[in-house]
């Protein structure tokens, strides 16, 4: 039982003959009659009373059809999703964004994305860059912005631009001078994006560097959220560190009184585009991708604003 078989018999049976509905379909009045007779032969049951100036359906044709119908309209609605998405008309775009992207790129993606296609849906998951790693490994997300290292297998990734990290602290004696990994494994510490912990792309970088230093960086206080960090830095209670960007914009937004210096050697939030290899994204989100990318080369705050070669597994 076929697909083409079920439009022939729902097409016979609304139009009343084989021959128009070979003309709405698009075959020969034979076509549709053969089509019809291997779906009966298939049944084991006559599903038209032939011989009659209109065919009429059999009781068993009668119990077929609604079954037919929606078996058939299904498959139109299907069709029709897929058109929309190839045209971007409807469907949804589903994309991953590292947590502080708003101040990057997310409202204005979101803006430039919905006035281009006011049809189709936006979805941008926006959280810590290695869970945005792992939804697009797992299938979870079709693709994503997310700041390295990230450490899912499977993965094609393009850097894009960066920005510098800075520490952070309410002390000015902390930050007179370039701060090293001696020197932070020695202060307290506020770390946020708790949940992600460890996995956290600038912890994996300070992990690297603690390391290779022997030296070890453990945080006072984990908190969730960057401005509920630099809050608890305000009053003292530790240092913290933040890329330029959001760190400058929450400083002067919340009226916090902080001091910032660079890292010793510098730190920065490398931004690449992360998709799963050899994995062809929907139009949608592929457009969606291509705005971000966009966004970010054209910030004037960053750094190394032309893509760099993608690395990952090789595309057979």
């Amino acid at each position: 039982m076929t697909l083409t078989q079920l439009r022939a018999l729902v097409a016979t049976a609304q139009l009343g003959s084989f021959t128009a509905a070979g003309t709405a379909l698009g075959y020969s009045q034979a076509a549709i009659s053969e089509l019809v007779r291997r779906l009966e032969e298939e049944c084991g049951l006559q599903l038209f009373h032939r011989g009659a100036r209109r065919l009429a359906l059999t009781a068993a044709g009668e119990q077929l059809l609604p079954h037919a119908q929606q078996t058939v309209n299904a498959a139109e609605n299907a069709e029709n999703a897929m058109k929309e998405v190839r045209g971007l008309t409807g469907g949804v775009a589903s994309f991953g964004l590292f947590r502080n992207a708003d101040y990057y790129l997310l409202a204005e993606l979101g803006e430039r994305f919905a006035t281009a296609y006011p049809n189709v849906r936006i979805r941008l998951v926006g959280v810590n860059a290695a869970l945005v790693a792992d939804a697009v490994a797992a299938g979870d997300l079709e693709a994503g912005i997310v700041v390295l290292p990230v450490t899912p297998a499977g993965l094609e990734t393009t850097p894009l631009a960066r920005d510098e990290v800075l520490y952070v602290s309410a002390d000015p004696a902390h930050t007179a001078a370039p701060v090293d990994i001696a020197a932070l494994a020695e202060r307290r510490l506020v770390f946020y994006d708790a949940h992600a912990g460890n996995a956290d792309p600038d912890r994996l970088q300070l992990a690297e560097r603690a390391q290779l230093a022997g030296v070890r960086l453990e945080p006072f206080v984990e908190v969730e959220q960057a401005p509920a960090a630099l809050h608890l830095v305000s009053r003292g209670v530790g240092d913290t560190f933040l890329s330029r960007a959001v760190a400058e914009r929450l400083i002067r937004t919340e009226g916090l009184r902080l001091h910032t210096t660079t890292f010793d050697p510098p730190l920065h939030n490398t931004f690449a585009l992360v998709r799963r290899a050899h994995a062809r994204l929907s139009p949608a989100t592929e457009e969606l991708a291509r705005l971000a990318v966009d966004l970010l080369l054209r910030n004037p705050t960053l750094e190394h604003r032309r893509p760099l070669r993608a690395q990952g597994p090789p595309v057979s």
